[in-house]
């Protein structure tokens, strides 16, 4: 499996332990998603030239347990992983034929115009600002933003009211940084939620804020270090980034996130990672959407 570092990470996490789920009907052996022996697409679609190609540029994020994280042998894995590979192997792109690119927060949306990935698959929250850019399919999981705190919470910190005139970190370009801002709180920019870690442990912020699922997965792979306050004030409604005009690449993504939603697939890809945390969710709906 190829693999490109656009950005340097301070250092690479330790993944957590992934469990296994048993194989849905569209799993390979080993519980990879199953590959398309010979997809047939229209002349001049990107799933055509991709197919023709036999690769496909996916960027993520490297350093989200649960999600997307850089494991011990180099390779990211986690549910943004998984959802990648499902789009792969309908493409008939084995996982190993994937090139993934490290992509932070803040340079999603300059990578897909740029063209340096096809699409992008990391805890990527759709919204109008954005759509004015790029495009989305989606959502395939529906988050909220919480926050982070310190072991047994020595700030008695219960909602985002409480950060009021105090300094959080957050990760720069996020949708979490910009709610944090409106809502009157002091941030601390990172370059990566793992970045924030640190400034908890030594008391420069009071907490971390982000998607409660990224939460969960720093929690646990820092075990007795830390604990989410579990109380949202956000929906963030994950979604696949691709060109800004690019409809039938988009309708198609939807069509293939809503069979992996009947065929096991997606249900399968959540419970071999950010499932071994946190139990399975409905899958939401995906939107359709027409651009104006």
């Amino acid at each position: 499996m190829r693999l490109t570092k656009s950005f340097s990470i301070a250092a690479l996490a330790v993944a957590s332990a992934l469990v296994l789920a048993g194989c849905s009907d569209s799993e390979a052996p080993g519980g990879e998603p199953t590959v398309e022996e010979t997809p047939e697409f229209e002349a001049g679609t990107t799933m055509a030239a991709l197919a023709d190609a036999g690769s496909i540029t996916i960027g993520t994020k490297f350093d989200q347990p649960l999600f997307g994280l850089v494991g011990p042998d180099g390779t990211p894995e986690g549910f943004d992983v998984e959802i990648g590979k499902i789009i792969a192997g309908k493409l008939g792109i084995a996982p190993e034929d994937i090139e993934w690119v490290e992509t932070v927060s803040k340079n999603r949306e300059p990578f897909i115009q740029a063209g340096q990935v096809d699409i992008v698959v990391a805890t990527y929250t759709i919204n109008d600002t954005r759509k004015e850019v790029v495009s989305f399919a989606g959502p395939y999981y529906t988050a909220g933003q919480d926050i982070l705190v310190p072991a047994g919470n020595p700030d008695g910190i219960t909602g985002i009211e409480d950060l009021a005139g105090k300094t959080v970190c957050s990760v720069s370009g996020s949708t979490s940084e910009k709610n944090l801002q409106d809502a009157g709180v002091t941030v601390l920019p990172a370059n990566g939620y793992s970045d924030c870690l640190e400034p908890l442990r030594n008391g420069a912020v009071v907490a971390v804020s982000t998607d409660n699922v990224i939460l969960a997965g720093l929690a646990a792979q820092n075990e007795g270090e830390f604990e989410v306050v579990g109380n949202p004030f956000t929906s963030e409604p994950y979604g696949i980034g691709l060109a800004l005009e690019d409809d039938t690449f988009r309708d198609w993504i939807n069509d293939v996130l809503e069979e992996s939603y009947a065929d096991g697939s997606w249900a399968a890809a959540w419970e071999k990672t950010a499932g071994t945390v946190l139990a399975t969710p409905e899958p939401p709906a995906v939107d359709r959407y027409t651009r104006s």
